[in-house]
């Protein structure tokens, strides 16, 4: 049987622990251990944390003033203390529906040529639930669909990897699914994917990425260093990306933002 590690981020997010944790604790498969990583919350965190048995708990004390690279910080930690085949990220606001564990390890024990599995997002938000279907684009790009950081499993030997591949620091906007996301299409050169909803992805008007809605000039912004980020990607690991419509519209309004 394969044992998979629930890797949990953790910053300031104490309302939503319960929640995340009793969805671990009812999954059909009990085959997995639970490293929790919390980034010196302010919060309660630590002690909601504290009430549950049977976790490993990682208490940073000094992280940087960018998300995305506390981020790859805690799960890089997080996975260093794993033992699990499988690993199973997930950011502490977010939680699994009871089956996950399960269908994740029955995939990969199924097809043990494959090295990452997506599963598609269930978004939470004001107490609606939309099933997330596999995502369309107004520009075609050369990046693919970017499945929220929970909804992402991989196997642990290439982790190590992975890890050392995506761990650019000058991108601060760029956050690790998206890294993984390209990763996994340019270096894996796979993109095996559920066609079901297992991840439950909350939305709310408080996290980093209501900070970026749709077509704002965050979102332009960050666009930009997306693309900026995938042509050093390229360059490091010798592949070729062409600049294409998706970037020229993206300088494009930039400049126009920048000289607006």
């Amino acid at each position: 049987m394969i044992k998979a590690s629930i890797l949990i981020a953790n910053y300031n997010s104490a309302n939503y622990i319960d929640q995340c944790l009793n969805s671990i604790n009812s999954q059909s498969n009990k085959n997995f251990e639970v490293i929790f990583f919390d980034d010196n919350s302010s919060d309660n965190s630590l002690e909601k944390i504290k009430k549950f048995k049977n976790i490993k708990i990682i208490e940073n004390k000094k992280r940087t003033p960018y998300g995305s690279l506390n981020q790859i910080n805690a799960y890089k930690s997080a996975f260093k203390k794993s033992s699990g085949e499988i690993l199973m990220f997930l950011d502490s606001d977010d939680y699994f529906e009871k089956n996950k564990v399960e269908k994740v390890i029955s995939y990969f024990q199924n097809n043990s040529d494959r090295n990452i599995l997506f599963d598609l997002p269930i978004i939470a938000k004001d107490k609606k639930y939309l099933k997330k279907k596999g995502g369309s684009k107004l520009l075609k790009t050369y990046w693919p669909y970017i499945y929220p950081q929970s909804c992402i499993s991989i196997k642990r030997k290439i982790a190590d990897k992975m890890f050392k591949l995506i761990e650019y620091q000058k991108y601060t906007d760029v956050w690790m699914d998206f890294r993984i996301c390209l990763f996994s299409k340019y270096i894996l050169k796979e993109y095996s994917s559920f066609n079901e909803n297992l991840t439950y992805y909350r939305q709310t008007d408080t996290n980093i990425s209501s900070g970026f809605k749709k077509y704002s000039s965050n979102w332009w912004r960050r666009r930009k260093e997306a693309h900026s980020y995938l042509f050093s990607f390229a360059q490091d690991n010798n592949f070729k990306v062409s600049k294409n419509l998706d970037f020229m519209v993206t300088n494009f309004i930039n400049n126009f933002i920048k000289n607006g």
